[in-house]
This record gives C-alpha cells, sequence and structure tokens, in this order.
C-alpha cells in the first residue's frame, strides 16, 4: 500500500471533526471508528514486515500471516476497553463490531486506491464480503467474551479460542480469494451468508425465549 497514513489522515480529520461536534456521548463510537482504521494500517506495515522477515510468499502470506496479525490488531482495542473500563455486555458487542467496520472501511479504500475504480459490481461484491468478513470475525469474538470474560476459569481460555476461529475463518476467506477463479465470489458470499444465518439463528433464539417466558 502506498501512502496510507496520508489516506487515514484524511479519513480521520473529518471524523474527528463530527466528533467534537456531537460531544461526549458519541465520543466512544468515534474513538472505536477510529481504532478500527488504525489497526488496519498498523496491521498493513506488520503483515509486510513478517512477510519480509519469513520470506513468505504471497499464498502464505495470506493465510498464514495475515489473518492473525489483523484479527489481533481489532481484538487488542476491546482488551483494552474490557480491562480498563469494565463495560456491559451489550458495549462489548458494539465495540468489537465498530471496531471491524473501521478496519473494513479502511481496508475497502486501500484496496480501491491501489486498484482502481472501474469495475464498479465487483467492487460492490467485494465491499460487501470483506465487510462482513470482519464483521463475522468481531462477532465471534464479541459474541464469545460476553460469555467468557466474566467468568474467571474460562476467561484466558475462551478469548483464545474465540480468537483461534476467527482467524481460521478469515484464514479461510483469504485462502478462497487467493486461489481465485469462481472460488473468489464464493468467498465474498460465504461471509454474507454466515451473517444472515446468524442474524435468523439470534431472531428464532429471541421467539422462543419469549415464547417460553408467555
Amino acid at each position: 500500500m502506498t501512502y496510507i497514513e496520508n489516506v487515514f489522515v484524511c479519513l480521520a480529520a473529518p471524523l474527528a471533526v463530527a466528533a467534537l461536534c456531537l460531544g461526549r456521548r458519541h465520543l466512544r463510537l468515534f474513538l472505536f471508528i477510529f481504532a478500527g482504521m488504525a489497526a488496519c494500517l498498523l496491521s498493513a506495515y506488520i503483515n509486510t514486515f513478517l512477510t519480509a522477515l519469513y520470506r513468505a510468499d504471497d499464498l502464505h502470506a495470506v493465510t498464514e500471516i495475515t489473518p492473525v496479525v489483523e484479527e489481533l490488531m481489532k481484538f487488542f482495542p476491546l482488551l483494552f476497553y474490557l480491562l480498563v473500563f469494565e463495560p456491559e455486555q451489550d458495549s462489548i458487542r458494539l465495540a468489537i463490531l465498530t471496531v471491524a467496520a473501521g478496519f473494513a472501511t479502511f481496508e475497502n479504500i486501500c484496496y480501491l486506491i491501489e486498484n482502481g475504480a472501474e469495475d464498479l459490481v465487483f467492487l460492490l461484491v467485494r465491499g460487501f464480503g470483506t465487510g462482513a468478513m470482519h464483521i463475522v470475525c468481531g462477532a465471534i469474538i464479541g459474541s464469545g467474551l460476553v460469555y467468557v470474560w466474566h467468568r474467571a476459569w474460562l476467561k484466558i481460555a475462551g478469548t483464545c479460542a474465540l480468537l483461534g476461529a476467527a482467524i481460521t475463518f478469515h484464514a479461510i476467506y483469504n485462502l478462497l480469494v487467493a486461489y481465485g477463479g469462481a472460488l473468489v465470489y464464493l468467498a465474498y458470499i460465504l461471509p454474507v451468508l454466515t451473517l444472515l444465518l446468524g442474524a435468523v439463528w439470534l431472531r428464532l433464539l429471541s421467539f422462543m425465549s419469549g415464547h417460553c417466558r408467555s
């Protein structure tokens, strides 16, 4: 990526102005967006360094290095939030999903700058696919942490398991994209379908819970 720090500044500047205008009530949301974009920026530097260090080819880099680095970088802002502020369960989900959305947005913009904007249909498909992938990985970690974080005996092992699940999903997505051909579109569809199935499942659980109470 070329001059991605300049892209970060251009995106962060208007968001910072909006955060100042909206006041403290919405400040946390903007901070999570900034954290997601900053995580993406730092991930690009770390991925480049580790790829050069281990002399990895493109396939090994995107399937073995990138998923680990990016999921850890997205997790660190949430970990800081959990340790310092001890938030409620709903706030944990909001935090990780907002960080993931900020990460995906910055990544999509950098891809657009590098590869051009000629094929609008492909960019839309890729944009939704990549965004959904990061949201799914964020949902895996955020939803799981709601359960494991307040259980001392499960906190460390559960967090590592959730990170492992998110990294695995991310690696599968990257592998399908790297393989090319029709599998690229399968990769973009997979996280979107996962989100839809997850939403349906949550609706069913909510309906069944409400039915049992009545």
